[in-house]
């Protein structure tokens, strides 16, 4: 009986220290809030400059170390190790990298996208992460230096996970691990200290790949002056930059040759939908695979696999039955336009409705800064930010001016071939469609569209990464995450109506 009595009161603690170490991820992150800064202090916190040493282990080459952030999402982080230079920042539009050897550049690909996450935590940590649509969930519990630590991961809208440890006991935050493009970059942090009421870390060991650094800071100032020029792509000295202006006019009156030539293509385009489960990992939920044409200026599109499945025989011979019904739509509304055309713009004026609208046209309704020359995919390309011009007319545009007026981004020219390479926006504003009633697109919604040369003639879509909230009929919200790639590009010469499905290869 006593025996059994021990072994009940055994399972009792154990199960009572079971509960203390399984706290929820919410109740972790309010106790290391509240224990960093107690009351509202972190949350006033919109600004911030630290500025120390920086040593490489493996040889104990040494320098400066300076970061600072600026709410939203402004960050730079620049040192010198041994008169090597080496500085990153994101100016709420573009990141960029600059060190002694490989120079100056724009980050693009999960180099970009991993950047853009840490500059949004360096300004907000953990604290907005309800607002910014980001997950949490609990890691468990490890030891850090001997200490156990209670591990939260969090990851953002768009996939990229922070993994945090906090000290068990103490409630600080000991451990960030951050993404950066085919890294990780580890931070352990010590020597907490108050700097107006709020704790920081003085002592910072970083690994980043096989590297390791020992950072020390000696000040730390809190909602200093910060000018957003700081943050902006470093101005060197460098070959003289064209007319952006003329540079526009170009790739506008060019796409009507890249337009004539699109008609000639067809290609592959593979739509896959995410979906972030209960622990915030992106996973597949849904494909499915289009094989497409244009035809007399509009887009044909032909299902050929759901799912990573090819249809079958029956499935396939009632979807090539809908592409015939298409091209005969198409050729009845080619028709009644043109007797539209013939009726009411004999001046030759063009159609107001059907006329095409090009990105050059589309960036009147934004400001145009930071341009520099960089090298994309081996090609020699015009880079600029935009953000929305706070002078354009909104009351009077039309819709599709409002919307592009309203994102912020980078856009990747080439000089030679005046077309677009790559584009980065992000809504800064919310956006209604139909005063807010049928839609509204919410602030942060990202998109990433880049190109390829094809047959060193025109630049098509590669990969398009769409991520987005969306309030639909002033109800239902829907977050929407999906990878559009599109491949196996190929001269299409031969009717749509009559062709067949071409052999699929993807990317």
């Amino acid at each position: 009986m006593k025996f059994k009595l021990f072994w009940f009161i055994l399972i009792a603690i154990f199960a009572v220290n079971s509960n203390l170490a399984a706290q929820s991820p919410a109740k972790i992150l309010k106790q290391a809030e509240k224990t960093l800064g107690a009351g509202k202090n972190l949350q006033n916190i919109k600004a911030w400059r630290k500025i120390g040493t920086i040593s490489r282990v493996s040889d104990g080459a040494a320098g400066k170390f300076a970061e600072q952030a600026s709410a939203p999402n402004f960050y730079n982080v620049s040192y010198d190790l041994s008169g090597f230079e080496t500085e990153r920042g994101f100016n709420g539009k573009s990141g960029w990298a600059r060190d002694s050897r490989e120079g100056l550049q724009t980050l693009t690909g999960d180099a970009s996208r991993d950047f853009q996450t840490e500059a949004e935590f360096r300004n907000s940590s953990w604290l907005n992460y309800k607002k910014a649509k980001a997950k949490i969930s609990s890691g468990g519990q490890t030891e850090i230096g001997g200490k156990k630590a209670n591990v939260i991961v969090m990851t953002d809208a768009k996939g990229v996970s922070v993994k945090l440890y906090f000290d068990a006991a103490a409630n600080l935050l000991v451990r960030e691990e951050i993404p950066s493009g085919s890294q990780t970059k580890i931070f352990d942090y010590g020597d907490y200290r108050a700097v107006n009421q709020t704790k920081f870390p003085f002592s910072i060991k970083l690994k980043e790949g096989e590297t390791s650094y020992e950072i020390k800071i000696s000040e730390i100032k809190i909602n200093p002056p910060i000018a957003a020029a700081e943050y902006d792509f470093p101005n060197l000295a460098n070959e003289p930059l064209p007319d952006i202006t003329a540079l526009l006019q170009q790739l506008q009156s060019n796409e009507d040759r890249v337009e004539n030539l699109l008609d000639t293509y067809s290609y592959v385009q593979k739509i896959i939908r995410r979906e972030a489960d209960k622990s915030g990992v992106l996973r597949e939920t849904e494909s499915e695979t289009n094989q497409l044409s244009f035809y007399k200026g509009f887009r044909i599109s032909r299902l050929v696999e759901k799912n990573g499945k090819a249809l079958s025989p029956k499935q396939q011979e009632d979807e090539d039955r809908e592409v015939q019904k298409r091209v005969a739509e198409i050729e009845k509304r080619i028709a009644k336009k043109e007797a539209k055309a013939a009726a009411q713009n004999s001046s030759g004026a063009p159609d107001e409705e059907s006329r095409r609208v090009s990105i050059a046209e589309l960036l009147r309704a934004s400001l145009l800064k930071n341009p520099r020359r960089e090298r994309f995919r081996g090609r020699e390309v015009i880079v600029f930010d935009f953000e929305p011009n706070p002078n354009f007319d909104y009351k009077n545009a039309k819709s599709f001016l409002k919307f592009f007026g309203k994102t912020a981004g980078v856009m990747w020219i080439d000089e030679q071939d005046k077309q677009v390479a790559r584009i980065e926006a992000v809504l800064a504003d919310s956006f209604k469609v139909g005063g807010g009633v049928l839609a509204k697109l919410r602030k942060g919604a990202s998109f990433v569209l880049e190109q390829e040369r094809v047959n060193d003639e025109i630049w098509l879509p590669a990969t398009a990464d769409i991520n987005l909230s969306v309030r639909v009929l002033l109800v239902k919200g829907i977050n929407l995450n999906q990878v559009i790639k599109s491949y196996n590009y190929r001269k299409f010469n031969t009717e749509v109506k009559d062709a067949q499905v071409d052999e699929l290869k993807n990317p």
